[in-house]
Formats: C-alpha cells, sequence, structure tokens
C-alpha cells in the first residue's frame, strides 16, 4: 500500500473521469475508498486499515444495512459493510461503478428477509452521487436502519465546521443517547462528538480552513456526526495516534425510524458530495 493509502488500494476498482477526478471502491462492502475530486483527495482512509473478509474498512465510505450501530440483533452496523458484494454496471445517467448485493445463508442467519441491494457511485467534475437501493423481494414487509458512513478528509479537526444543523436537536450517542435541544450554532470539534440529528433534511456544508463541501441528501431523514477525539481515537487499533484530526465523518441514514419496505417495494436513498469555493456559504 502507498504511503498515503488513498492513492492506491489492493484489489480496488478505479474510475478516472478526468486528469483531477477519479473514485476508487472495493467489491468488499461496496466500500468507496478514494474520491479525488479537482485534483485533491476528498475522502479520510486510515492508514492502518485492515482489508480482510470480516472486518470493516475504517475510513472510506461504509455502508451501514440493514442495522445502524445496535439498534437490531444483528452484528453492529450491519452486514454489509463486511460482505462481498457483486460488480454491476453503473447506471446509464453517466459514468460510475456499482455493486449489488443479496441474502444469501450467512445474512439470513442475522436478518430472516429476502432482498436485494445496490450501491452506485458516479463522481463527476465537482462532485459525487452515492445512491443505494433496497428492494424487498420477501412475501412479508421488513424493516431496517442504514447510513452511508462517510469519512470526510479535513486539514485539522480543530478548524472543522458543519453549518446547517443549528436548528436541529440531536441525541448524543457519547453521552448514553441524552436528547440535547438545538444550539443556534455550527458544529465545532472538542473532543468525542458522537450525535444523531433527527428531521435533519437540508443541505450542510462542512468548512476546513479554505476548503468548503457541502452535503445533500434525498430519501434520508437524519444526520449522524462522529470524531472519536483523542481518547477514543487512541484505543482504536485500526486509528490510533492522532488520526482523528484528520477526518469528519458526516452521514445520511435513516436511525431513528426505520425504513419499512413492503413486499415487492423499494426505498434509494441518495447522498450527494459537492466541492463548492469560499464564495458558497
Amino acid at each position: 500500500m502507498a504511503s498515503d493509502p488513498n492513492e492506491a488500494v489492493t484489489g480496488a476498482l478505479r474510475l478516472r473521469v478526468s486528469d483531477g477526478v477519479e473514485i476508487q471502491a472495493t467489491a468488499f462492502g461496496a466500500h468507496a475508498v478514494s474520491w479525488r475530486c479537482q485534483g485533491r483527495e476528498r475522502l479520510y482512509l486510515s492508514p492502518r486499515a485492515s482489508f480482510g473478509a470480516g472486518k470493516a474498512i475504517r475510513g472510506g465510505i461504509p455502508v451501514i444495512f440493514p442495522q445502524f450501530g445496535g439498534r437490531g440483533s444483528g452484528p453492529r452496523h450491519g452486514f454489509a459493510r463486511t460482505r462481498l458484494w457483486e460488480s454491476i454496471p453503473a447506471p446509464p445517467t453517466g459514468p460510475g461503478l456499482a455493486f449489488g448485493l443479496r441474502e444469501d445463508d450467512e445474512t439470513r442467519l442475522h436478518w430472516p428477509h429476502r432482498f436485494e441491494a445496490e450501491l452506485a457511485l458516479q463522481p463527476g467534475g465537482d462532485r459525487l452521487r452515492i445512491a443505494l437501493t433496497v428492494r424487498n423481494v420477501d412475501n412479508a414487509a421488513f424493516e431496517f436502519t442504514v447510513a452511508l458512513h462517510t469519512y470526510l478528509r479535513v486539514a485539522d479537526i480543530a478548524g472543522t465546521l458543519i453549518h446547517g444543523l443549528e436548528d436541529r436537536p440531536y441525541l448524543d450517542s457519547a453521552d448514553g443517547g441524552r436528547r440535547v435541544e438545538a444550539t443556534d450554532a455550527p458544529v465545532r470539534f472538542e473532543g468525542e462528538v458522537d450525535r444523531i440529528y433527527m428531521e435533519a433534511r437540508k443541505p450542510l456544508r462542512v468548512t476546513d480552513g479554505d476548503q468548503l463541501l457541502r452535503l445533500e441528501s434525498t430519501g434520508f431523514a437524519d444526520i449522524v456526526v462522529w470524531n472519536p477525539g483523542a481518547v477514543l481515537a487512541s484505543s482504536l487499533d485500526d486509528l490510533g495516534g492522532d488520526q482523528y484530526r484528520r477526518f469528519v465523518c458526516v452521514e445520511a441514514g435513516n436511525v431513528v425510524s426505520p425504513v419499512r419496505l413492503e413486499p415487492r417495494t423499494a426505498w434509494t436513498g441518495v447522498q450527494t458530495l459537492v466541492v463548492e469555493t469560499r464564495a458558497g456559504i
């Protein structure tokens, strides 16, 4: 692996759209591990990330399905991020990488439903569109929680702000799930931050010095914001050191209220990351 782990990941599929736009993703977890836009890496991947079967990759965009965290009886954050997906044709709407997953004997041990899932990654000149579709091919309805656990690369977490959540209450997972009312201030990072913002549907902006990223989503009701801070990061074998300073996780999801799918119906959630100039804020 290269000194910058986003530069080359063994076994990753790579799609170059132009000289400054490229994406890499692995079939393991349908996991985007690198997104270069306008010549700059936009995702964070831990130098200690493991790519072995059965262990989720630390960084990039893990797919959380069919269970967020411990909100169910299956593996924490579900099985999708540790399963081998199948590479499938990208949607006809533009260049991209796409992967498919369906139930098998192992998934049914944790979640006894018949389903089909597809993840499509479509990079453009200034953006990355991530679309997850789940189909119920069973004879009964089922429910699931879901998120796109996006690790955004930043220069220093101490100077990073998230705008657009000022008017939303949140559940503080770092404090036992305590409900906190809206703060009327952008999100700052001083120690561990682990929050679920409920019904947060408007665009967000992540500012990082002279960098600005806009996040838009459809089909998702909640936003999760996470950074482990120094203490928790030091206990994570696949992170460690001061790496917590290099990323912030901002993930679109349906966490508080599960998605319910009737037989022969489908759900799609889309998160779009857009690189902006400072004039856009």
